[in-house]
């Protein structure tokens, strides 16, 4: 099989991957998980986010009217009555980002991680966050910008550091430039060295020497993956790997 071909099959893992970290987030009590599934374009979001600060980062810095504020207030005191402390509160409001996110509701997950901002401003996870939703809508410019910041503030988070690694998958298969790739996996080596038991960091990595003709590689990261549970492994890959990296 050509590498070529194998990385057009993986552009349908990269928009699924991303949200591993938090495929088993759990919703505080009251939190409203059954809101309809919100489509929405790039070009529309944009144009929205005009005159809907929700939707711009840290609500753009943009002054808030009274009714904002008091909205605020109120939102700060339910969830800090439910999870105890404003970090607590910040927290879960990051996890039930991603649960949008991987459903495809972009606009409450963006919602989601701003109060997650509001609620506690040192969050690094909340720039993790925003970085997805740009990834999500292609705009992996500004997602890279996200990421940049939180590690700019936690240099070590391995989460931050395992999304940027994804964004210069994406720009490797984008352009074929090898350097994108040499870039993914030094970041995803990084990331394994805080945490070698992030299965998403597996994933790519094995993917990442999928790539590079490694397969001895390939498979060490495809096998502690799967030892972990295999989450996000995807039978597409696990038929590559075979067909590519037979062992003698």
């Amino acid at each position: 099989m050509k590498i070529r071909s194998i990385v057009s099959v993986f552009t349908i893992f990269f928009s699924t991957i991303l949200f591993v970290s938090c495929d088993n987030a759990q919703s505080p009590k009251g939190a409203d998980t059954t809101s309809p599934f919100k489509k929405i374009t790039y070009t529309e979001w944009k144009e929205e986010a005009k005159t809907n600060i929700r939707l711009l980062p840290k609500y753009g810095h943009l002054p808030k009217t009274d009714e904002q504020k008091d909205a605020d207030r109120e939102l700060i005191e339910t969830y800090v009555k439910q999870q105890g402390t404003r970090s607590k509160a910040s927290a879960v409001l990051i996890d039930l980002g991603f649960d949008y996110l991987a459903r495809m509701d972009i606009k409450t997950a963006m919602y989601r991680f701003n109060q997650a901002w509001l609620l506690d401003s040192t969050n690094v996870d909340t720039y993790w966050g925003f970085g997805a939703i740009y990834h999500t809508l292609g705009d992996y410019k500004r997602a890279m910008e996200q990421y940049d910041i939180g590690l700019s503030v936690d240099p070590k988070n391995p989460r931050i550091i395992t999304d940027k690694a994804t964004v210069y998958l994406v720009y490797y298969q984008l352009n074929n430039d090898l350097s994108n790739l040499i870039n993914a996996i030094t970041l995803l080596e990084q990331s394994y060295i805080i945490d070698p038991q992030n299965q998403n960091t597996l994933f790519k990595l094995s993917i990442c020497w999928f790539l590079k003709n490694d397969c001895k590689k390939a498979r060490r990261y495809y096998k502690e993956c799967m030892d972990l549970g295999g989450k996000p492994i995807t039978l597409e890959f696990t038929n590559a790997l075979k067909e590519k990296c037979k062992e003698n």
